[in-house]
């Protein structure tokens, strides 16, 4: 079977994706084979005992907001939707004496380039994250869910309706759960595709059924949220990591991975490998690992990689292979985990092409509220364009870079600096491919395969 089938398979069926058997150590991936994501087979599993357990319906007291919120913090879980910010402290941020309406909402819109991770979570384990939603909601005391799905996955949204309707039938979700004094309605939503309805204020305005552009901060939405109200945000990964965490300790989750870096990471290996899918992994282990749990890379030697999703800043091979999989080692190492998409490229790819193909992605998805954003992008993705088709000039080099230093850091969301990484990432570390389509015409990645075919 080639690249392009079992792509082709990995996009369809989800076959490569996540019931490859390469895991190591999975919590939320574990047991799944494709058919066993309803209602008897997850209580099967292990599902809604920790729901259960901290309503005190197990014969044991009913736990605090308090501990459950200080056991979200012992596991050192941070969040997985790619700002990696400390899970149990957010929670923490919800006002307790607030006496109105308070919402918890899911993040599902999953559209970072090469992320797929959450759709295999909602489509094979979707009773993790409404179980995990539940617990999150008793632990700040809301009432009322949302979980925000993308657009262009909706069979993973109706997926999900079902599950929906599994849970409320079997009294894990609704008025009094399951005779308690807990109290929790969960709905789902779905987008229509658009990239920047993944930041959370622009999720939000959406939500609410209007454009979905960010909101400026402060106040941020611990204090208006949905409706103007209180509301606490978190990723599909990050809720579907919480019933483990109450079933086996804090302490436990954390000793899967490493300090500051707690539990096991869904990794969504693309490009330039063997085996494209979705490893669930501890933090702290190795890429090298990682690449090999993937089959190795295809078609050519290690080149670079893009360690979390098509904003964060490239990284030559030389780096990556001595590197751990957390957010500290990949931040140390001059980029970021973000949404956990590893993209492996290999010394068959031009940088200069790479780079067009995600700064017309930037450009196409930025919402245009923002000036350095909207005009920046655009900018960014025209002169990338003009390079690599033989027409840049030498003047473009540091043009480039003084457009994306002007972007960053000047816009309401981090869009603007997700266009300018990539940019960035690639002069500073494959600076000499640029040179070289400018000085020459030419891409000096074609000409060294093609010398090699030749010398072959």
């Amino acid at each position: 079977m080639n690249v392009q089938q079992l792509l082709a398979q990995f996009q369809s069926q989800g076959l490569e994706s996540c019931f490859h058997g390469r895991h190591i150590q999975p919590q939320i991936y574990a047991d799944l084979n494709g058919r066993n994501w309803g209602l008897q087979d997850y209580l099967a599993r292990g599902g809604y005992q920790a729901l259960r357990t901290i309503l005190g319906l197990n014969g044991e007291a009913a736990w605090t907001q308090d501990q459950v919120i200080a056991c979200v913090k012992e596991s050192g879980l941070r969040g997985r939707g790619g700002a990696g910010f400390p899970t149990g402290l957010k929670w923490s941020f919800m006002p307790r004496q607030f006496n109105g309406q308070k919402y918890l909402v899911c993040n599902s819109d999953e559209g970072e380039p090469g992320t797929c991770k959450d759709r295999d979570i909602l489509e094979y384990n979707p009773h993790i994250v409404i179980e995990g939603m539940a617990i999150a909601a008793y632990a700040m005391g809301i009432t009322v869910g949302y979980n925000y799905i993308h657009g262009e996955i909706f069979q993973t949204y109706e997926r999900f309706e079902v599950a929906l309707q599994e849970a409320r039938a079997a009294g894990y979700l609704g008025q009094r759960i399951h005779g308690s004094d807990f109290s929790f309605e969960l709905y789902a939503a779905h987008g229509f595709g658009a990239y920047i309805c993944g930041e959370e204020t622009a999720l939000l305005e959406s939500l609410e059924g209007k454009k979905g552009q960010p909101r400026f901060k402060p106040p941020f939405p611990a204090s208006f949220g949905v409706y103007g109200k209180p509301t606490t945000i978190n990723n599909t990964e990050t809720f579907a990591a919480v019933p483990w965490i109450i079933r086996n300790g804090g302490a436990a989750y954390l000793a899967c991975g490493k300090p500051n870096n707690g539990g096991t990471k869904i990794f969504s290996v693309s490009g330039d490998v063997v085996l494209p899918g979705n490893y669930e992994i501890p933090m702290g282990t190795p890429f090298s690992k990682l690449l090999e749990l993937a089959g190795g890379v295809q078609g050519g030697k290690l080149k670079a990689v893009i360690p979390g999703g098509s904003s964060a800043p490239v990284l030559p091979a030389s780096i990556m292979m001595d590197i751990t999989m957390d957010y500290d080692a990949i931040a140390k190492a001059g980029s970021m985990l973000g949404s956990g998409a590893v993209i492996v490229l290999n010394d068959t790819r031009c940088m200069v092409k790479s780079l067009q193909r995600l700064s017309a992605f930037y450009m196409h998805e930025s919402c245009g509220q923002c000036t350095p954003c909207r005009e920046g992008t655009g900018w960014l993705s025209r002169m990338v364009d003009r390079i690599e088709q033989g027409h840049g000039k030498p003047s473009d080099m540091d043009l480039l870079d003084s457009v994306a230093e002007n972007i960053m850091g000047r816009t309401i969301c981090a869009l603007g600096d997700a266009a300018a990484m990539p940019v960035r990432g690639m002069l500073k570390h494959f600076r000499a491919e640029f040179e070289h389509h400018i000085k020459h015409k030419t891409c000096m990645v074609t000409a060294a395969v093609t010398a090699g075919e030749h010398h072959g």
